[in-house]
């Protein structure tokens, strides 16, 4: 997310290492290199000016901590205040104490409204709240009611079957148009949504947040849902919604696959664009995916140094529900920069899905017993998961480095990490 934003930053702080303290000085040439990637990162200029500024106050008036060298301290810094500039009212929804909460989503053509929508319910419902998809875009091959009148009904609907969450995926335009805007204005005065949402393409950058601001002065929006966070976004939009639209960020859209939605959380945004990881969103994401029981099952057999073939396909399968590697790795906290120049293809799930396929292949007693897998069975598992004896030759070997590194591995070793998924099967 937002990598080569992050690269540039981090480009800009090295310049600090080795210093004995931040001078007005020595701070010059790393305050120009954070102004230019967030100006080539398409931040809005405001942000940039207010950010820059308040950045070197910071740096030239405080006193650098004996624990922290100059690099470290700036970082800090750096950290402080972009979650201020990120932070723009309450991130959280809020809905009335008795159901249903009404969410209207609404944007320009193209920027994901209805896929954010079934995200949306899919993030309701797993929070025990049953929600009410409304299909309110007339202008699709549809036929019947208005859009005012299918959300009126929608919502009596949705009370009458005890619904706790309605949420209302209005049409789009290709442009901001005066008959949209009377629309929207119409459904508003029906149903009184709680929350309005304007969802907005990360990758549209600041040109976005005009838009944003035209839908704010006619509808009353109370907050923006950024998708396609996990493409070539160079996040000029997360950081320029509030200056410009004095609106908070709600969500981000960082996958195409329904679980693919994340609440926004500012601090933990800023550490993800300073490179500092995003240790708490992965332990969100390991509690919802992760069966406890069995995890402490596999921690036992690991400590007893029983860990199996079928111990890693499980192991495979628990973070594959976690979500795309790239997405893992980037909430690891120094990952990125262990794993700068690695080709991407040695993160990629497909490697990992034909990793699977080899384990799927084998029986049970191979899984539980690797000795016994000979040269005959070595062929039976690779036609029977569409690879070659090589690579399956190559997964066990893999195996067995495995399970020598899984203390190294509890011990935080990156370079472990980059040797292991380097040598998986697929390269």
């Amino acid at each position: 997310m937002f990598e080569k934003l992050t690269e540039r930053i981090q480009g800009a702080v090295k310049s600090l290492r080795g210093q004995g303290r931040i001078t007005e000085t020595n701070i010059q040439e790393s305050l120009r290199s954070v102004r230019l990637a967030l100006l080539e990162a398409d931040v809005h200029v405001s942000v940039v000016k207010d950010f820059v500024e308040g950045v070197k106050a910071k740096a030239l008036g405080a006193e650098v901590l004996q624990s922290l060298s100059p690099d470290q301290h700036f970082i800090k810094i750096l950290y402080e205040e972009m979650v201020r500039v990120l932070a723009a009212g309450d991130a959280r929804l809020a809905f009335p104490p008795l159901p249903p909460g009404i969410v209207m989503l609404v944007g320009l053509q193209g920027s994901g409204k209805t896929t954010t929508a079934g995200k949306l319910a899919r993030h309701f419902m797993a929070d025990g709240h049953p929600a009410l998809l409304v299909p309110a875009d007339v202008y699709r091959p549809e036929t019947g009611d208005g859009p005012v009148e299918i959300c009126r009904k929608a919502v009596a609907e949705a009370r009458k079957r005890g619904m706790h969450r309605v949420i209302l995926d209005t049409a789009g335009r290709l442009t901001v148009d005066e008959p949209l805007m009377a629309e929207l204005a119409q459904i508003v005065a029906a149903v009184k949504p709680d929350e309005s949402l304007y969802v907005a393409d990360a990758m549209a950058g600041q040109s976005a947040m005009g838009t944003v601001k035209a839908f704010h002065e006619k509808v009353a929006l109370t907050g923006v849902i950024l998708t396609k966070a996990d493409g070539d976004a160079r996040g000029g939009a997360v950081l320029s919604v509030k200056a410009v639209a004095g609106l908070p960020v709600k969500f981000v859209g960082v996958g195409e696959k329904y679980d693919a939605l994340e609440p926004f959380h500012a601090d933990r945004m800023a550490s993800r664009l300073l490179g500092m990881g995003d240790v708490m969103s992965l332990i969100e994401k390991a509690q919802s995916a992760v069966d406890v029981r069995e995890a402490e099952a596999m921690a036992q057999r690991l400590r007893k140094s029983d860990f199996t073939l079928e111990d890693f396909r499980g192991q495979l399968r628990q973070m594959r529900k976690l979500g795309p590697m790239e997405q893992i790795l980037g909430m690891i906290p120094g990952a990125s920069a262990a794993l700068k120049g690695v080709d991407p293809s040695e993160v990629d799930e497909r490697r990992l899905k034909r990793v699977e396929a080899i384990l799927d292949s084998m029986t049970p007693h191979e899984r539980a017993h690797y000795q016994v897998i000979n040269g005959s069975r070595r062929r039976r598992i690779a036609i029977g998961s569409g690879t070659t004896v090589a690579e399956v030759n190559q997964l066990i070997k893999q195996f067995l480095t495995m399970r020598k590194m899984m203390g190294q591995l509890r011990r935080g070793g990156m370079k472990n990490i980059r040797r292991f998924m380097a040598g998986l099967p697929g390269r």
